[in-house]
């Protein structure tokens, strides 16, 4: 009987394995046949919908047919390519932007606007519809010949805010807290741990950063719908754009129109009679088309290497930085002689102390041999920044959040929750500090004094690779140091960063350096599809589904918040991270 089960499960096993591989094989041939499939026609017009969250990269694999199949990320490298091939493609006739709740930065938003302005040269059309404009879906919008809007939708037009969470009475009531150990005043992304109210000196970072963002922006918004700086100011203290007819009166957009009449000017901006058909292409299937047309050509290379997300020990991947796979990209492009010049694009708020101080050796074995330029994208803060410092040059969109040069610890002790519900830990050790930390007990005196010993240790490591890296004093680096957050316009003001620009820039900054007219570019690194990872590893499945089904419960905030908690608790090493988790509204 044993044996008749056994071989019924074998079987149906077997059965099953045949049955996943038959469905990707069929998925396989599925995606093959539309890539095929995609073909641009005349009078075409590119639709820009950003349904999907930015990254600054994907580093996704054309020839994978799996590749797109469970990432939900779209890359900005790929939507500003695509603009550009668009730009001088005889087949597209204009863009139509339908940009509505954009998931990106606004240095990212800043970068495609930009792209969206160089395609107008090309003397094409661009108009942009919605039914609801969100600041950053207008911001966006405001760069097209003609903004529209739906003469029953809505609009959002007040000005910048940012929200800290407090958690110290938190604390005291639920006796689990944090120990915090930190050097800088503006150090504040553990002032929630220790306060119950903003401190003034970040008060006065947060007020002044968003004062410099929103003037950057305000300013794009006005040069380009041809309104005062301080109309605008004047429509954002009043709400002057809250409903469609006041939206419209102000001058933030030209027209109240519904769908079909929006498609009679696309119909006039394509030269199409009415009779005839709009032929939309989305972005998506455009990427396809213009992955395959390069943009630059030339046997030397320009190495492009991507470093996005926290920065923590390890390998990385698409989320967080490691010093594993920016390593390995940097070793390659320094061990290529094809390759003339490194770009690193950065977009981190920072993290562990040691993979930035790690991966900053590698720049500098790099960098001689090879010049190297920083591209910092919507932000570059403190272990961002220790990445970035070493550079030759460095570029920073006027939008970016930089700097924050500081560092701090925290450790998690319920020694009074333990208390509270009879918890009572006891120790054996060999050696005095055989026991360097329990959980279960307050921290010893001791302990925090070797703690703050590494702190300012590693505090002043930071200073000497900013004032070596930017050729100042170092007491000139800590004067802009104590974890002190500056935008991009500041950072170019202070000379933490050399020019203001974009990734382009910075990349036909370092083909000057090196000296070669002409060059294509490589991206690395390749990371790992999700497809690749789940045959890896399953349970990353099931991870990914309980994290989705939770996003799903606590709301995008809640969910926000939720990852803030789980991921202080899990940090592991001294930090050199941004002073808060700042969500620009």
């Amino acid at each position: 009987m044993n044996f008749l089960r056994n071989l019924l499960a074998a079987i149906l096993g077997t059965l099953i394995a045949f049955g996943m591989l038959f469905f990707m094989f069929m998925i396989f041939i599925s995606l093959a046949n539309v890539d095929e499939g995609v073909v641009v026609k005349n009078k075409s017009v590119l639709e820009l919908r950003f349904d999907d969250p930015i990254n600054d990269y994907t580093g996704s694999n054309e020839a994978d047919p799996f590749a797109g199949l469970f990432e939900k990320a779209i890359g900005l490298d790929d939507i500003l390519h695509a603009i550009a091939v668009a730009k001088n493609d005889d087949k597209i006739e204009g863009i139509s932007l339908r940009s509505q709740f954009v998931m990106s930065g606004w240095s990212q938003t800043q970068a495609i606007r930009n792209a969206l302005r160089d395609f107008k040269d090309s003397g094409k059309f661009i108009y942009a519809y919605a039914d609801l404009y969100m600041q950053k879906d207008y911001f966006l919008a405001s760069v097209a010949d003609s903004v529209f809007l739906n003469p029953v939708g809505g609009m959002d037009f007040r000005g910048l805010s940012a929200e800290v969470l407090y958690y110290k009475d938190l604390q005291e009531k639920t006796g689990v807290k944090m120990e915090v150990i930190r050097h800088g005043k503006y150090k504040s992304a553990v002032e929630p741990y220790l306060e119950n109210e903003m401190s003034e000196a970040n008060r006065t970072q947060i007020k002044e950063l968003l004062g410099s963002v929103w003037g950057s922006v305000a300013e794009e918004i006005a040069a380009d719908r041809n309104i005062y700086i301080d109309d605008l100011n004047t429509i954002a203290d009043t709400l002057g754009g809250r409903n469609p007819q006041y939206a419209k009166q102000s001058g933030l957009i030209d027209d109240l129109l519904y769908m079909d009449q929006y498609e009679t000017i696309l119909k006039e901006g394509s030269e199409l009679s009415e009779d005839e058909d709009i032929e939309y292409i989305g972005l998506s299937d455009y990427m396809k088309v213009a992955g395959k047309r390069s943009l630059n050509t030339g046997k030397d290379r320009i190495a492009v290497i991507y470093a996005q997300g926290e920065i923590l020990y390890g390998e990385g991947g698409p989320n967080y930085i490691g010093q594993g796979l920016i390593n390995k990209a940097l070793r390659k492009a320094r061990e290529d002689d094809k390759v003339k010049a490194v770009v690193l694009r950065v977009n981190s708020p920072g993290g562990s102390a040691l993979t930035s101080d790690i991966i900053w050796r590698e720049i500098e074995l790099t960098k001689k041999e090879k010049p190297v330029v920083v591209s910092m994208g919507d932000v570059a803060a403190s272990g961002g920044y220790y990445i970035a410092v070493g550079a030759d040059k460095i570029f920073a969109e006027p939008t970016t959040i930089t700097g924050s040069i500081g560092v701090f610890g925290t450790i998690p002790n319920i020694s009074e929750l333990a208390k509270n519900i009879g918890i009572n830990a006891e120790q054996v050790a060999t050696n005095e500090n055989s026991t360097e930390y329990s959980l279960f007990e307050p921290m010893t005196p001791q302990f925090r004094e070797v703690i703050t010993e590494g702190i300012e240790t590693t505090y002043q490591t930071f200073l000497t690779r900013v004032a070596e890296g930017r050729n100042i004093s170092v007491a000139r680096a800590d004067s802009l140091a104590q974890g002190r957050v500056w935008s991009g316009i500041e950072a170019k003001e202070l000379g933490l960063i050399d020019e203001l620009g974009s990734l382009n820039d910075a990349v036909e900054a370092a083909a000057d350096l090196a000296d070669i007219p002409s060059y294509s570019i490589r991206r690395y690194p390749r990371y790992k599809s999700n497809f690749e990872m789940l045959m890896e590893d399953l349970s990353g499945a099931k991870a990914r589904v309980q994290e989705d089904m939770i996003k799903s419960e606590l709301g995008e905030d809640g969910f926000s918040l939720y990852k803030d908690l789980i991921r202080t608790t899990q940090q592991r090493g001294i930090q050199a991270s941004m002073p808060f988790r700042l969500t620009i509204k």
